[in-house]
């Protein structure tokens, strides 16, 4: 059945003309219908050239469209499911082109979009904001019965995160329309879409109403826990897992979890012991990720002992470690000054535990050995890293190294040795924070022209340096007498 929106598009030309006058083209694309499996890629890369050709030239979706009816080699592609998915996730960015297609290939004879097509022209105009257009074609979709669950979903989510929250909820009482149920799990959707939209007292006024009819479950609970503690309102989350337990639901490790993140974060540990305590009591045992969170923010707030006093209640109680926490661990201990322990866990309790090393895990040992000065240690455990066909470097791997340089005064050599290998060993490209350690630490070293040439790589990269970069790299240049340079950098700070 053709759509509204299909069935009003006016089609300037005769479909019969154009096929005759366009034969030998069709002879030569092929004018079958290719289902999803029959399409090749080449085939779908030669007709989405033809079609870019034609694309984001009118000044609305509709001068747009009617390009593309006028078009005999837009005519003549055979469509599939896959060669429009391909062309919504390519025009994902640019709604009128995307909505141009749609509309073309939903006008074709031979061609139905699957509910997956349509979802996706829904959030692509829901991203862009472009809502008046999404209002209709859900008004499209449920006349053709295309609407389940996952689309309003997609709807919900886009209204509230455009700021129409009220729109969101609209879709919602609107459920039946499109023949779908008020339950549990639609009214989770639109109170998750509200609370991660912030709209966390809108959601909780809502669920008032709606808990009336509808029971809610441990996910409910869980939805506003995060809620809350996104609008940082620790104290409603806390008192929420008070309420699961007046519905009979049992609170999860989930939901002590958050309210114990959010806890950290505000660095209230005294709460955050008495929720483990809490958890401990209730049957609900911290897991790994409960106690790296904490770990972690303790570590955070320099209280090293104590983070390392929580690792030892995970091991204590039988909780086992992952690679997350080993790395966390690491951090911890070499902080703390015990490095050898941290070496021991590397090297000896993460093999025996068999948890695998990643990328982080040697990062966080370089970075310790490093901050301890044992630069020659740290270099060591970069050539296993390189050595263990596992994990490669990445820039965060080098940072320690390069102000070891800068620390040491072993520059010239060492440092020219470190960027050859980032760049043509590894192939890894510099970024903002990169290219503003090694300004920095060239300036503070007097390699001002270094400095300079790098800040100039920089700027033919299109990544803007800061402005302190800038007004430091400046001092050092005026002092050195180098004009242009100056002129340069000046110029490029007045439009920052």
């Amino acid at each position: 059945m053709q759509s509204i929106i299909h069935r009003a598009i006016v089609v300037p030309h005769s479909r019969c003309i154009l096929s005759c006058a366009s034969s030998n083209l069709c002879s030569s694309l092929g004018t079958r219908h290719f289902s999803h499996k029959q399409q090749c890629e080449e085939e779908i890369t030669r007709y989405m050239n033809i079609l870019a050709a034609r694309l984001g030239k009118g000044s609305s979706e509709e001068e747009t469209l009617q390009t593309l009816f006028s078009d005999r080699a837009c005519d003549a592609i055979p469509l599939s499911q896959k060669l429009v998915h391909h062309l919504l996730v390519r025009y994902k960015d640019d709604w009128k082109s995307a909505l141009a297609v749609f509309k073309w290939a939903g006008s074709r004879s031979s061609f139905e979009h699957s509910p997956e097509s349509y979802d996706m022209m829904v959030d692509i105009l829901g991203r862009m904001k472009v809502m008046e257009k999404l209002k209709f074609l859900l008004g499209e979709m449920r006349e053709g019965g295309f609407v389940t669950l996952n689309t309003v979903a997609k709807v919900m989510r886009r209204f509230a995160g455009a700021g129409q929250w009220v729109d969101a909820v609209r879709v919602f009482d609107e459920l039946h329309t499109f023949g779908l149920e008020k339950n549990t799990d639609s009214m989770n959707l639109l109170l998750d879409t509200l609370c991660k939209e912030q709209f966390v007292e809108q959601a909780r006024e809502i669920f008032l109403e709606l808990k009336q009819h509808i029971a809610p479950n441990a996910h409910t609970f869980n939805i506003f826990i995060h809620g809350w503690c996104k609008v940082c309102r620790v104290d409603e989350a806390h008192w929420t897992i008070q309420e699961m337990k007046g519905y009979g639901v049992r609170p999860c490790v989930i939901s002590y979890s958050t309210i114990i993140r959010c806890y950290c974060q505000e660095g209230n540990f005294s709460r955050v012991y008495e929720l483990l305590d809490e958890m401990q009591a209730q049957g609900c045992s911290p897991n790994v990720i409960t106690y790296t969170t904490v770990m972690c923010a303790l570590a955070k707030a320099e209280k090293f002992e104590e983070a390392l006093e929580v690792a030892e209640r995970m091991t204590s109680s039988g909780c086992r470690p992952d690679t997350l926490f080993c790395n966390s661990f690491i951090y911890t201990l070499g902080r703390a000054g015990r490095v050898d322990e941290a070496n021991y866990v590397f090297k000896v309790a993460m093999p025996k535990a068999g948890v695998a090393p990643n990328t982080s895990t040697y990062s966080s040992m370089i970075s310790m050995l490093c901050y301890h000065a044992q630069e020659k240690r740290a270099f060591e455990i970069l050539k296993e890293m390189e050595n263990s066909g596992n994990c490669k470097p990445d820039l965060q791997t080098y940072h320690p190294l390069i102000k070891s340089c800068f620390r040491t005064g072993n520059i010239d050599s060492l440092l020219n040795d470190i960027l050859n290998d980032m760049i043509n060993k590894h192939h890894l490209s510099l970024d903002l924070s990169t290219y503003t350690l090694l300004i920095h630490g060239l300036c503070r070293a007097d390699r001002c022209n270094w400095a300079f040439s790098l800040f100039e790589e920089m700027i033919d990269q299109d990544i803007i340096p800061r402005y302190r970069t800038c007004h430091l790299l400046l001092d050092e240049v005026k002092q050195k007498n180098m004009y242009q340079a100056a002129e340069k950098i000046e110029d490029l700070m007045k439009n920052l």
